[in-house]
């Protein structure tokens, strides 16, 4: 079967591809030239594309950023981290991801955040009775580390449902940086 590959585009076909994908969904500058360079016909026309959509407002990073940011916290409860790298990831300037992700998590209260994600995450689980067991706690501080919170928080909200505050303390010491997940 033969590989289709999508037709190469001029500087007016990558202006309407631009618009149809910022249609579909919103897209970082970074993301949106990554797209527009496999698409076109010459490189040069990219700038010019950028540009002209950056002109008419409808891309705007700073923006993006922030909606993302807050719609990550809001709908998704995740802590700092995980947005910062998510934004990172969609290729938002560090500066200006970081700068937003604070805005947007400034009256923000990560200790609350990860009690209501582990609510979540386990409801319907007595959490006492499960998290006792060292697999189960250790799978909880690892998932809530994967989403973003705080090695402290993350064990200061574990421990208060659960007793095993050695196993715990081990975690802690084996978490290094944010992001970074025990083995």
């Amino acid at each position: 079967m033969k590989e289709r590959r999508p037709k190469k585009l001029d500087a007016q076909g990558l202006l309407d591809y631009a618009l149809r994908t910022l249609a579909a969904r919103a897209q970082s500058a970074g993301e949106l030239r990554e797209k527009l360079r496999r698409r076109a016909e010459s490189q040069d026309d990219i700038p010019a594309v950028l540009a002209r959509l950056k002109e008419y407002g409808y891309l705007d990073d700073r923006q993006f950023a922030g909606a993302y940011a807050a719609a990550r916290r809001e709908n998704q409860g995740f802590g700092k981290q995980r947005v910062l790298s998510d934004l990172r990831r969609r290729r938002v300037a560090p500066s200006l991801a970081g700068r937003m992700v604070e805005q947007a998590y400034r009256d923000a209260d990560e200790t609350e955040m990860a009690e209501a994600y582990l609510a979540r995450r386990y409801r319907g689980v007595a959490l006492k009775e499960y998290l006792s067991e060292p697999k189960h706690l250790a799978s909880a501080f690892r998932r809530l580390r994967s989403a973003g919170f705080g090695s402290e928080t993350v064990i200061r909200v574990l421990k208060r449902h659960s007793a095993a505050d050695e196993t715990l303390d081990a975690l802690g010491g084996e978490a290094g940086e944010p992001g970074e997940l025990p083995e």
